[in-house]
C-alpha cells in the first residue's frame, strides 16, 4: 500500500537528515553517548522510513538485499582487518596502534577537557564506523527480509 504524495515527499526530505544524523552518532561515538551500533541503527530506520513511506514493490527496485549483505560482510571484514593490523605491526589484537601516532586519528590528547577533537581516539573511529556499516546493512536485511514474507492479498 503507497502512502499520500505528502507522507511520501516528507520521508523523502527526512532520510538525508536522518542519515547524516546517523553518520554524526557513529562518527562522534568515542566522545559522546554514541557509536556504531546506535548510528547504524538510526541510519536503518531512515531506510525503514523510506521502506513505509513507499510501496515494498517501489522500495526493493531500488533496495536490493544482496547490496546490503555485501555491506555487512564489507563492515565485518573492516572491524576484523582493523583489529588485525595490530599483529602484523607485532602488538596484541585490537592493539590501539594509531593513539598518539601522529595520524589523523592518533594525536595526543591533552590535559584537561577534551574540546570534542574527532582526531583522538586512534583506531576506535574506525572500528565506529565499520560497525557502523554493519549494523546499518544488516537491519537492513533483516527488515526487507520480514517484509518479503508479507502476504500482498491481505494487506
Amino acid at each position: 500500500m503507497k502512502m499520500s504524495k505528502i507522507v511520501r515527499t516528507g520521508a523523502n526530505i527526512l532520510y538525508p537528515f536522518v542519515l547524516i544524523f546517523g553518520l554524526y552518532i557513529v562518527l562522534h561515538g568515542h566522545l559522546t553517548p554514541g557509536g556504531g551500533f546506535q548510528g547504524g541503527a538510526v541510519i536503518a530506520t531512515g531506510v525503514v522510513l523510506v521502506i513505509v513511506a513507499n510501496s515494498y514493490e517501489a522500495v526493493t527496485g531500488m533496495l536490493q538485499k544482496v547490496v546490503f549483505k555485501a555491506q555487512e560482510s564489507l563492515g565485518l571484514l573492516l572491524f576484523i582487518g582493523a583489529a588485525a593490523i595490530a599483529i602484523t605491526l607485532g602488538l596484541p589484537f585490537f592493539y590501539n596502534f594509531l593513539a598518539n601516532s601522529g595520524s589523523i586519528f592518533g594525536l595526543s590528547v591533552p590535559f584537561g577537557p577534551n574540546h570534542g577533537d574527532l582526531n583522538t581516539a586512534g583506531l576506535i573511529p574506525i572500528m565506529n564506523i565499520a560497525v557502523g556499516i554493519e549494523v546499518w546493512g544488516g537491519l537492513t536485511v533483516i527488515i526487507l527480509s520480514m517484509l518479503s514474507g508479507l502476504d500482498r492479498k491481505e494487506a
